[in-house]
């Protein structure tokens, strides 16, 4: 399944009216020293309850990170696309898909605005529309709802973040289940992402990486997918960073294919046969059988012969790195499109996240006590409450995830075909006036 570039890229794809190319002014200089003595005292916490200095913020919400999982939701309308038969293609789309939703984070070290309880935010392209709701303050818990415009697939799932900082580094634990489900198939493809770590917050150069073992299961057949992302080191040539490769498994856990790539740029698979003959020209001894990968995997895309790509990364702009090294999708997130009307509780509305946008880093942080200050006063008649007692989303309710039976939330429908957006899930409770 060879594709070019241009055909890989969903910038390349979409007719549609301009979309701006940057943010309004570059971001502003950070005062490292207090930063410092600020992380110091954080040592061993959850960051995720501290409010932290908002010069070390990015201008977007977190539900607007959430977001970017569907950069390149182009890939599930080909997995649509796919014969019945064609399991074993339908799950590398999906697998490939599951790798390309991180590649966003690269350099992203900002870390986004906590939402506000009842926060928003929706996107909609001619490939996917996505909604993301807060559903939770204690635990902050986001859900989201994407689905094609015409029904080929639904990609769902909850976030719960865990942020710790352990001294020299920061790691960010996504805690949920994600699910892609295609009608058409009856198919659910499960998955948990993996954590993410910034090293170097005190001393030193920053550098990020995602580690650990992401497993994508075909709920139907049990064909699974198991991709490791390697761990780098601050020693490491910057060709062994961001390295992740698997195998495509039967239900037996027989391999199937052997994928490989960089969780930053691109994807590729290749045949059984094709790996082990590659690493008998390496001479490597290798053992086909074993869970264990060798230790000099290939690096570069479509290195190892008969390969094809799967995926690859569309290039930051040219001046990404003055403007929170944010993708060309990242971009757009916060745009207000004057032909679009978003719910008074989207993200776009959020006052101190729009002043950092425009550069205004006093106003950002004074806009950004004040509605933390808002949300505890709204919160304090329902003191020693369960949240739940009191609070009731308007999106989303609690639910069991069907397939790992973990805590999940459920989209209740309505919000697309609702032109005003204002159907309400309750009679008792009405979303506040958040912002």
């Amino acid at each position: 399944m060879e594709k070019s570039s241009e055909e890989l890229s969903p910038s390349k794809r979409e007719n549609s009216p301009p979309h701006r190319k940057k943010l309004p002014v570059p971001q502003p200089e950070k005062n490292n020293a207090n930063f410092w003595y600020f992380l110091k005292q954080c040592i061993g916490r959850e960051l995720t309850k501290i409010t932290m200095p908002v010069a070390w913020n990015e201008p977007l919400s977190f539900l607007e990170r959430i977001s970017e999982y569907v950069n390149y939701a182009f890939l599930l309308k080909v997995a649509h696309s796919t014969e019945e038969s064609d399991i074993i293609n339908r799950l590398q789309l999906v697998t490939t898909f599951a790798v390309s939703s991180l590649a966003s984070n690269n350099e992203r070290l900002g870390k986004p605005f906590n939402p506000l309880l009842g926060e928003t935010y929706e996107l909609r392209n001619s490939e996917v529309r996505i909604l993301c709701e807060q559903v939770g303050h204690h635990p902050p818990v986001s859900a989201f709802y994407a689905e094609h415009p015409d029904g080929h697939f639904v990609f769902q799932g909850s976030i719960n973040p865990k942020v710790k900082f352990w001294g020299k580094s920061v790691e960010f634990s996504p805690k949920g289940t994600l699910s892609v489900h295609f009608p058409a198939f009856n198919e659910t493809f499960t998955w948990s992402n993996v954590n993410c770590i910034v090293h170097n917050v005190i001393v030193g150069s920053l550098w990020m990486e995602h580690t650990g073992t992401m497993e994508i299961v075909n709920q139907k057949t049990k064909h699974r997918c198991v991709l490791t992302f390697k761990p780098g080191s601050w020693h490491s040539e910057p060709n062994n960073l961001h390295v992740v490769e698997g195998f495509l498994l039967d239900p037996n856990k027989n391999k199937l294919r052997f994928i490989y790539g960089k969780w930053t740029e691109f994807l590729c698979t290749v045949s059984i046969p094709s790996f082990e003959d590659f690493f008998k020209v390496k001479a490597e001894k290798i053992d086909i059988g074993a869970t264990k990968l060798p230790k000099h995997c290939p690096l570069n895309m479509c290195e190892i012969s008969g390969s094809s790509l799967l995926w690859q990364a569309d290039p930051r702009p040219e001046d990404s790195d003055i403007f929170y090294n944010f993708t060309e999708f990242a971009i757009r997130l916060n745009e207000i499109r004057a032909n679009e009307s978003y719910l008074h509780t989207d993200c776009r509305h959020r006052p101190d996240i729009r002043a950092l946008e425009n550069g205004l880093l006093d106003l950002a942080a004074s806009e950004k006590e004040r509605l933390e200050n808002k949300q505890r006063e709204y919160r304090k008649p329902y003191k020693g409450k369960n949240e739940s007692d009191w609070w009731t989303p308007k999106w989303f309710i609690p639910s069991k995830n069907e397939f790992t039976k973990e805590s999940d939330w459920k989209y209740v429908g309505g919000f697309w075909e609702d032109p005003k957006r204002s159907i309400p899930r309750s009679d008792s409770l009405k979303i506040p006036d958040i912002f």
